[in-house]
């Protein structure tokens, strides 16, 4: 890891997005005190860590990796298992908590059902619970869709806008485009464990310029016509060139390479994707599919 410093503001669902490998995880275990730098410190919450662990980590509810659970108890009684391995945790209003936390993530009628009999998304949606047994500041989920179904995966992300709108901040990391691009108000991009782009969502597709592709055989005589009228960035690729028309009239531009005898086969606008920008900045490709 260099220099990671993630400012995730209060109530906002934060993606932390990076190819498989590229530290995300190991960052996140390094946040929660699970393991230690080997230099530099870690702070959060605004405080160090693992130091401060204590008094940290009952603001903070996590879902690494997922809990273990008892395949032949019910939901119900996993979380109380979990609660009462929980020394901070209250017993007197252990039930209590526990179900407000399977009615939080929508398993308040599958509480006394053997969790073996709970579909994937039902399961992942339980770990959520466990951590929502107690009132949480930040809940941090690692890669929390992993391994769902489409069904599933719609359960766990319309549980975690709710989640977000009710006032907790989610933290989650993934490699899948599609969760930051439908979940998120915010992101940080990770590569070979280094930050190489945070900002808000709505910054990030702002900064997405369209592109004029203009297909043609007279390569070489578009690209000369359309850099004299001002276009930047004019690439000749094996069929097309395209450029940055910036803020150029497209009709303009149509009616100049008619006139340069440019025979078009092709012309439009395409605007680029988050995938093109995040491939942009890592370098590498995503899994983008669901």
């Amino acid at each position: 890891m260099d220099g990671i410093d993630l400012e995730v503001p209060a109530g906002s669902i934060f993606g932390f997005l990076g190819p498989n490998g590229s530290g995300k995880t190991t960052t996140i275990r390094m946040l929660l005190g699970l393991i230690a730098p080997t230099s530099g410190s870690v702070e959060l919450l605004g405080e160090p860590m693992p130091k401060a662990q204590l008094s940290v980590l009952p603001r903070v509810g996590a879902l690494v990796e997922g809990p273990a659970f008892y395949p032949f108890w019910s939901g119900q009684a996993n979380l109380l298992r979990f609660d009462a391995a929980d020394r901070t945790a209250d017993p007197r209003t252990r039930k209590l908590r526990a179900g407000q936390a399977l009615e939080r993530v929508g398993l308040s009628n599958a509480a006394g059902k053997k969790v073996r009999a709970y579909s994937l998304g039902m399961r992942q949606r339980l770990a959520i619970a466990v951590a929502l047994m107690q009132r949480r500041d930040l809940l941090v989920l690692d890669e929390p869709t992993n391994g769902l179904d489409p069904q599933g995966t719609r359960e766990v992300r319309s549980l975690i806008r709710q989640l977000a709108g009710d006032g907790t901040t989610i933290f989650t990391s993934t490699h899948l485009l599609a969760e930051v691009e439908q979940l998120c108000t915010h992101a940080a991009v990770m590569t070979r464990g280094r930050i190489v782009r945070q900002s808000t969502m709505a910054e990030l597709r702002s900064e997405l310029r369209p592109r004029l592709v203009v297909k043609t055989p007279d390569l070489e005589r578009a690209a000369t016509t359309l850099t004299g009228l001002g276009l930047t960035d004019v690439r000749q690729l094996e069929t097309t060139v395209d450029g940055d028309p910036g803020e150029l009239p497209i009709d303009k531009l149509a009616a100049a390479l008619v006139a340069a005898d440019v025979r078009i086969h092709g012309f439009g606008l395409e605007h680029p994707s988050l995938e093109d920008a995040f491939v942009a900045l890592t370098g590498e490709g995503f899994d983008v599919a669901e």
